[in-house]
């Protein structure tokens, strides 16, 4: 018998259980799911959450529907998918998201970057100056995301450029919450310090440096939450 489904948002905790049969290869690949009725009784909930669980995972194309035939499993895969799902995330997740990209990023770029890198660094920084200097908020928001795409992209690992990048909008609502002073906002020495441990050359300090960046942030969620 599959996980019963919670009761909390029961049609993505439903689609979220038969993703996992698929990705375990419970269901392959061009094989039928159970029907409707049999799916009910196997997560613990309705027939019309199994059907908007099914529709959700139909267009994320996990599934397809053959009328006449039923429901087939259409990929064992769906990066979009996840991806929109990481971008509806709490701000919390966010953040802590943000880190763990930013970190992997600083310790590469501190073994991979170039001394044109750095200086871009150091120009994109000038750039972006004071959040309390003159400039309006959006003008802001995208010199600092600038800066720190800028970073990732010097670690010259597609895959985790590409994932920051689509993560993008995430990051500038951090940003922007930073500005809001809902947040605490690390200052241009801050993120001049992590320019430095780049330049050393020293993939740990790099890491470390990001770590404690964005340490405060994180600590205040926490304690917002009470955790």
């Amino acid at each position: 018998m599959l996980e019963q489904a919670t009761k909390t948002s029961l049609t993505d905790s439903a689609a979220d259980k038969i993703r996992q049969e698929i990705l375990g290869k419970r269901w392959t690949i061009g094989e039928r799911i159970p029907n409707e009725p049999t799916l009910a009784v196997l997560l613990g909930v309705s027939r019309g959450t199994v059907r908007e669980a099914v529709k959700m995972l139909v267009s994320q194309e996990f599934l397809e529907t053959r009328q006449g035939s039923g429901t087939y499993v259409r990929a064992n895969f769906d990066p979009s998918g996840s991806l929109l799902r990481m971008r509806r995330s709490n701000l919390r997740d966010q953040v802590e998201t943000r880190c763990a990209l930013e970190v992997e990023a600083a310790r590469l770029a501190a073994i991979r970057h170039t001394p044109q890198d750095i200086q871009t660094l150091l120009k994109l920084l000038e750039l972006r100056g004071h959040s309390h200097k003159p400039q309006s908020r959006q003008d802001f928001v995208e010199r600092d995301l600038a800066f720190h795409t800028e970073m990732v992209r010097i670690s010259r690992n597609r895959a985790l450029t590409e994932t920051y990048l689509f993560f993008s909008t995430s990051v500038q609502e951090i940003i922007r919450a930073t500005l809001s002073r809902e947040l605490p906002e690390p200052n241009l020495d801050a993120h001049h310090e992590i320019v430095r441990a780049i330049e050393t050359g020293d993939p740990e300090r790099a890491a470390a440096t990001v770590r404690q960046f964005m340490a405060p942030i994180l600590s205040e969620l926490n304690q917002a939450l009470g955790m």
